[in-house]
């Protein structure tokens, strides 16, 4: 009997509390100026056109008509800028020389204009932000292809993430979903495509172009949301190696029948390092060791070549720990692995290569 309470209600209670989140992708942050200081610039330069306008007027303050005093002197020309650039005219000082009414028309009217656009800066820089981020958006989206979906962001699913990323596997082929815009911020910030909803919902799942993706890693932190989120994948894509971790050994057979292709129990894995290391702590460092991608000794599985073919397990130059023929996975010293077929795929270790050399990670026993 399996110990996982699918909560129907709790589901329906967070799809309704989830219409107030913004469940949206968030494309890696390019690095901008610091916003106070994008902001003095701005005032700095309305100022100096406020400045410059003045001198114009103040220079041809001859050619201005002031209905108060007939004259124009520093203060009017002052009062004139202002309410010219801030497009308010209230008529009471006017140009009406040649000279004034055509130093208006050449160069106080752009200045207007000019000193408009610094105003709105901020509207326009955020209607261009918009546009250029629904630009990459689409563009992310049209090139997405065979990429690398992670549900969860905390520790198994960042562990898991290092170890693809030490194969080679570069950042741009990943995408985070996560319920928390907070993690996906810190995600964001380490060059990744975040998507912020809950992994249970196929839309959130659509926004990550899940059907597209080539593996997903579900590690949620509870085993009746890896069991929701494991249905959801798999009805979305039907081809995609799927990898589950959950806290409950017991929980396995049904993630495996929900679609899993490999599912790893997270206590239960963790519990037997520990007795091994207790036993053995060197053994338990080598386990370590082979765990962890791109350091020491490495655990890949690779094709076999065509100078093994009809080789038995021994006779190879790695060291085989197993041989993956069709949907069964025969240990080395079993007598049907031998000898080696072209078909076959190996599960070896290996000394570890540096990050630029891809390899093909273990992959899930079938």
């Amino acid at each position: 009997m399996f110990h996982v309470k699918l909560h129907g209600q709790d589901a329906m209670a967070r799809g309704a509390d989830e219409k107030l989140v913004a469940r949206r992708v968030k494309l890696p942050k390019r690095v901008v100026g610091r916003p106070l200081r994008q902001v003095t610039k701005r005032l700095l330069m309305a100022l100096f056109v406020l400045c410059l306008t003045v001198l114009i007027v103040w220079l041809d303050r001859e050619g201005y008509h002031d209905n108060a005093d007939d004259k124009v002197g520093f203060v009017d020309s002052v009062y004139y800028a202002t309410v010219t650039l801030s497009t308010t005219g209230y008529g009471d000082i006017v140009p009406y020389s040649d000279s004034a009414r055509l130093v208006n028309i050449l160069l106080i009217t752009p200045l207007r204009v000019l000193f408009l656009i610094i105003l709105v800066g901020t509207t326009l820089e955020v209607l261009t932000e918009r546009t250029r981020e629904e630009w990459r958006l689409n563009r992310w989206r049209k090139n997405l292809r065979e990429h690398t979906v992670v549900v969860g962001f905390g520790t198994k699913g960042r562990s898991a993430l290092q170890t693809l990323l030490a194969t080679g596997l570069p950042k741009e082929q990943v995408v985070i979903v996560d319920p928390s815009a907070k993690v996906i911020d810190m995600a964001n910030a380490e060059g990744f495509t975040g998507v912020v909803g809950d992994a249970t919902r196929s839309d959130v799942l659509l926004r990550a172009e899940l059907p597209k993706a080539r593996q997903v890693i579900i590690a949620t932190q509870r085993d009746d949301t890896a069991v929701l989120v494991t249905l959801t994948a798999r009805q979305l894509n039907r081809g995609a190696k799927i990898v589950t971790a959950v806290r409950e050994e017991e929980n396995a057979p049904l993630l495996k029948q929900s679609g899993a292709d490999a599912v790893i129990t997270s206590a239960s894995a963790a519990g037997r390092l520990l007795g091994l290391s207790v036993l053995s702590p060197r053994a338990g460092a080598v386990m370590e060791d082979l765990i962890h991608q791109g350091s020491g000794l490495d655990l890949i599985e690779r094709p076999v070549n065509r100078s093994e073919v009809g080789r038995g397990v021994r006779e190879t130059e790695d060291l085989v720990v197993s041989v993956v023929r069709g949907h069964r996975l025969l240990p080395y010293d079993d007598p049907h692995a031998s000898p080696l077929q072209l078909t076959d795929r190996l599960i070896t270790i290996v000394r570890a290569t540096p990050p630029t050399t891809p390899q093909v990670t273990l992959g899930p026993a079938e």
